[in-house]
């Protein structure tokens, strides 16, 4: 049956719950900062290799300033600059920008590199290294690519930890990608502690601040909720996540990139429905969002008490100076 449109005093009641924090993290906004001053600095065109973050909007929003997306550097002219993605990438990558005399400006995340840096110190000390993470995610691809070939072993599951062939006495240490589950990581982890007992901890927590904290909003709010909309990219591992949690509280949620997605069948009827959006995800979604929802019913909204968060990073050098 088609949707009929109801006078605002028939809309029924609806209370909205917004997790905080939510949205954009330091990392993604220094990386988008660092194509918007590229742009600033060297004009149009200015190349970005894969997607500078997973969120669409936010790329078609760079594309219309004059960023061009490609999916490898032979795609890039030679007299133009290239801006490597939040995710990281192998150190052949710059390399290869190099031997070419590409100008290039590394928008990878603080945080990522964190982990590239422990991923080397920890190879030249000689320990094999169990990372935890997603085969196949440009962050997993960007670490992998930082050790030689043989030295890095991929662990995605608990299962994965027990079929190991490694024996118990090896020198190994784990790390992590920084946007896991943070309940599925810490059983993983667990599950590596008991098999292998001297095995090298980070020096600290790999899974980056804002997933960490955009999975415990989402947690503060869950009992309250009776759906959860999740704003955020398919590919956005953290966005997933945040799906994850809440299904695993006993909240049906759905992942969505913008509010033209939302399932209204789907949606139903809720009297609580809870809102998040990934680390990716610019609070003008959210609104949206919102504004959809005000179309079909009378909005109550809400944003749970949170701590803000002050993390900001630095910008590269060559682009502020």
């Amino acid at each position: 049956m088609p949707y009929m449109a109801c006078t605002v005093a028939e809309l029924p009641e609806l209370r909205v719950l917004i997790a905080a924090p939510r949205g954009f993290c330091a990392g993604v906004d220094r990386a988008i900062q660092i194509v918007e001053l590229a742009l600033e600095r060297f004009g149009a065109p200015v190349y970005v290799r894969h997607e500078i973050v997973h969120n669409r909007f936010v790329v078609d929003r760079l594309r219309g300033l004059g960023a061009i997306f490609v999916d490898e550097l032979d795609e890039v002219p030679d007299d133009r600059p290239v801006v490597f993605s939040a995710h990281g990438v192998p150190k052949a990558v710059p390399a290869a920008a190099q031997s070419r005399g590409l100008a290039y400006v590394d928008a990878t995340c603080p945080l990522v590199s964190k982990v590239h840096r422990q991923a080397q110190r920890l190879i030249e000390e000689g320990r094999h290294i169990l990372f935890i993470g997603h085969a196949g995610h440009p962050e997993v691809i960007g670490t992998f690519g930082q050790v030689p070939a043989g030295s890095i072993t991929l662990i995605e599951s608990v299962r994965e930890v027990a079929e190991l062939d490694i024996p118990e006495s090896a020198s190994l240490a784990f790390l992590t990608q920084t946007t896991l589950s943070v309940d599925d990581t810490a059983a993983i982890v667990d599950a590596l502690k008991s098999r292998f007992p001297a095995i090298r901890a980070p020096r600290s927590e790999d899974i980056c601040y804002a997933t960490s904290n955009r999975q415990a909003a989402v947690k503060a709010i869950a009992a309250e909720c009776d759906r959860m909309l999740v704003i955020g990219a398919p590919n956005s591992s953290n966005s997933l996540r945040l799906a994850e949690v809440a299904e695993r509280l006993g909240v049906p949620a759905r992942l969505i990139e913008r509010a033209a997605d939302i399932d209204w069948d789907w949606l139903g009827d809720p009297k609580t429905v809870g809102i998040t959006a990934g680390a990716s995800a610019p609070e003008v979604l959210v609104r949206e969002v919102m504004d959809a929802l005000r179309t079909r019913f009378s909005v109550r909204e809400e944003e749970a008490d949170h701590s803000p968060e002050r993390m900001t990073f630095k910008l590269p050098r060559e682009l502020v100076a």
